[in-house]
Formats: structure tokens, C-alpha cells, sequence
């Protein structure tokens, strides 16, 4: 599990233990992006890899296969994209 996910207990439960907790992705900009809010962030989850719009954050997402994500950054560090 990527060591910037952030688990949730939900405010229901009190001071059971019996709880479900719910894994939140933390999403993270380019340091290039600087205060341009024109960006993508990205999120990473076991075995797969999320993108968003930074101006539409409760947008959809596009997800990719650890494979799939692979592909993608080979081709954009190739000048395929």
C-alpha cells in the first residue's frame, strides 16, 4: 500500500471498534505546475493509478492498470504523447 494513503474511520463510530475505515487517495500536483491550477493530479492505490483535472477535483477520474500507467509515461518521456 503506497505510504500516502490516508485511511478514514467514519464519524458514526463513535468509540466502537468495530468499524470500517475507508482508504482516501492522497493526490498530488507537479512541482512544475507552480500556481497554474491548469493541472492533473495523480493518486496512486495498489495496483493502479489515478488521474484528475486540479480545476475539477469532484470530477471523473481516469484509471490505469499498474501496466497500463506504464505504458503512458514511456510514451509521454518518449515524445509519443
Amino acid at each position: 500500500m503506497p505510504e500516502d494513503q490516508v485511511w478514514r474511520r467514519s464519524s458514526y463510530s463513535g468509540v466502537n471498534n468495530n468499524c470500517v475505515e475507508v482508504s482516501m487517495p492522497h493526490w498530488r500536483k507537479s512541482t512544475y505546475s507552480g500556481a497554474n491550477e491548469n493541472c492533473l493530479e495523480v493518486a496512486q492505490f495498489s495496483g493502479a493509478t489515478a488521474l484528475r483535472d486540479s480545476k475539477a477535483p469532484d470530477a471523473a477520474t481516469l484509471t490505469f492498470s499498474s501496466a497500463e500507467w506504464s505504458a503512458l509515461v514511456r510514451s509521454a518521456c518518449a515524445g509519443v504523447l
